[in-house]
């Protein structure tokens, strides 16, 4: 798979225009997240990091997150950037899903606005929206970014782009 910038239109960003390392911006976006009927987030004060070639992952603080619904797990992954991440396994009712959200208690030097901040990976919730569009997931099980209309690539995820 080749990749070819795609050029953004009015009020859209190229994934290929953010910095690496990755930038960590405020959003006052409305974030909102569901799983299983319920909206387990909901906050006008996520974070976002941009990295090149990747679609936006959303940070949710925690006092926006119904953290009865999220029960520590023993993963633990490491970003060269960001440092180490620990995993929450989602609850909701009958549906329980192993490892969907992560943060960094002690993120890295210049990522520190991101401790306690949590990320789910859109693909496994019912639904995350972005000011009230309904959030494409990233390709691949790898990343966990957040496609809208306003953001275009090609992105990083899928099949052959690993090297990118």
């Amino acid at each position: 798979m080749l990749r070819k910038r795609i050029a953004p239109g009015p009020g859209q960003e190229s994934v290929w225009d953010y910095p690496r390392p990755p930038r960590l911006e405020d959003s006052q976006k409305l974030i909102q997240i569901v799983l299983n009927g319920i909206e387990i987030a909901h906050t006008q004060h996520a974070k976002r990091v941009l990295e090149t070639s990747q679609p936006p992952t959303y940070y949710i603080p925690p006092e926006d997150v119904k953290m009865e619904y999220f029960i520590p797990s023993h993963k633990h992954t490491y970003c060269e950037w960001k440092g180490t991440a620990s995993y929450y396994t989602i609850t909701v009712g009958d549906i329980s899903i192993p490892d969907a959200a992560w943060y960094y208690q002690h993120p890295s030097q210049g990522y520190e606005a991101l401790s306690g901040y949590i990320a789910v990976y859109p693909s496994q919730m019912d639904a995350c929206y972005v000011a009230g569009e309904k959030v494409q997931s990233q390709a691949g099980n790898f990343y966990g970014g957040w496609i809208t209309s306003d953001i275009v690539g090609p992105f990083k995820g899928g099949a052959g782009t690993m090297g990118w």
